[in-house]
């Protein structure tokens, strides 16, 4: 067998075989596969398609492609959750300090930010500090220990995923449900997580833009999760306006520590349900029991301290959660205004790439990011506004008139205009 017969039979859309696609993996992690091999195959399968079982024994042998961490000596279920990404979407630094204050040992491997979409480990990193390169040992130490842990995955973990996103990422083939599907689960598998809810983003500043697509991709993600043996649920959330009232790293964080302090807005919903839902499966409760301690747990303060324990165990300054000071905002504020009077919609993309140009995200892997810019809303989307009303607060240094242009072109102002549900649909494996 070759790796040209694997694409070539791709290609001619046949169904590959459990010897082919773990044939292919193996290429591509021992660096047998060229990039243009890669390449050839990513285009064949957004192409032509996979079927469900092919799908899972591309994503089982990905997981299988590199070191599979040990799981933790603890007690109980270990939870873990998942974003496509957005805008504004701080929900990882509510959620994990929240099951962990509640007895859920959380186990967060994440990602740096790209394009438009912030990065959670960027977020973290505002903490002055802190580390997020946690070897495998340290990392089970501290699930043992504090209850959960936020770091980015090894670069022996799933290595074949790492090729074929790379590769995935210059060539256009991003977008193939059956390809993101596996990169996605082949992370989740690799770790030692029991329960895994999976938040699927759609709308204008998400990958996937319609809900059938973010449906398709949910539901697929299930039933491969439920093949591999873990409890394994999706939520379908729109992304068509930023989730919270800020972007950027350190204002992200700050609104992120607001929201644990009992802050009400579209990010803590968001947030609170999906903890809600985490804390239901991997506590057994029902759910209007798992909503009550939720809340009980930001009201006494006991997720903030948590969150301030996790920070503090990887090494940061754990006196920014209670000091926004430490986290300051860049110096130069341009305040933008409502062009006309209407109701708010906002685009959550154009937002993103406003931070983008600020320095607060990057464009290139390996790039700085920049944590004190970044761009605060006055107003929320779906709000009736008044020509000239400030709508937001753009956080810069230097000049910052492109990022500012680029901004104000988010906001429009229709005679009526209603905000998609945020929750559009929950999926578990039982429902399908």
């Amino acid at each position: 067998m070759t790796v040209y017969e694997v694409i070539d039979a791709k290609k001619k859309r046949r169904v590959l075989t459990e010897e082919q696609i773990r044939f292919f993996v193996r290429a591509v992690a021992q660096g047998r596969a060229s990039d243009a091999q890669i390449a050839a195959f990513c285009m064949a399968v957004l192409l032509n398609g996979m079927t469900d079982e092919e799908c899972f024994l591309l994503t089982d042998a990905m997981a299988k492609s590199g070191e599979t961490p040990a799981r933790p000596p603890v007690p109980g279920v270990i939870a873990d959750k998942h974003s496509t990404g957005g805008v504004s979407d701080s929900t990882t630094l509510i959620l994990v300090p929240v099951l962990c204050s509640l007895g859920v040992k959380c186990a967060k491997y994440s990602g740096r930010g790209l394009g438009h979409t912030g990065g959670t480990l960027d977020k973290l990193e505002s903490f002055s500090g802190l580390r997020v390169g946690l070897s495998a040992a340290e990392f089970a130490e501290q699930i043992a220990r504090v209850g959960g842990a936020i770091a980015g995955q090894t670069e022996h973990t799933v290595p074949a995923d790492k090729r074929m996103y790379a590769v995935r990422d210059v060539t256009a083939t991003v977008d193939s449900i059956p390809l993101i599907a596996s990169s996605v689960m082949s992370k989740k598998l690799a770790s030692f997580a029991d329960v895994i809810l999976l938040d699927v983003k759609y709308g204008d500043g998400a990958f996937l833009r319609t809900a059938p697509q973010a449906e398709r991709l949910a539901r697929l993600m299930v039933r491969i999760g439920a093949r591999a043996g873990r409890k394994v649920a999706a939520a379908v959330t729109n992304m068509d306006a930023p989730l919270g009232d800020a972007v950027g790293c350190n204002a992200e964080v700050r609104e992120a520590i607001a929201v644990l302090g009992g802050k009400k807005n579209a990010l803590a919903r968001l947030s609170l349900f999906l903890a809600e839902k985490l804390a239901a499966a991997a506590l057994s409760l029902p759910e209007a029991e798992a909503r009550a301690r939720v809340e009980e747990t930001i009201a006494s303060g006991a997720a903030l301290q948590k969150l301030a324990q996790i920070v503090s165990a990887q090494g940061g300054d754990a006196r920014a959660v209670h000091d926004p000071s430490l986290q300051p905002l860049a110096p130069q504020k341009s305040v933008l205004c409502a062009e006309k009077s209407g109701v708010l919609r906002i685009a959550a993309k154009k937002l993103g790439e406003a931070c983008l140009l600020l320095g607060g995200g990057r464009q290139r892997e390996g790039d700085a990011v920049d944590h004190t810019v970044g761009i605060l809303l006055r107003k929320h989307a779906g709000e009736r506004v008044q020509k000239g009303e400030p709508v937001a607060e753009v956080y810069s240094r230097g000049n910052a008139d492109e990022a500012c242009s680029r901004a104000a072109e988010a906001f429009s102002y229709p005679r009526a205009y209603e905000l998609p549900a945020l929750v559009h649909t929950y999926i578990r494996a039982e429902d399908l």
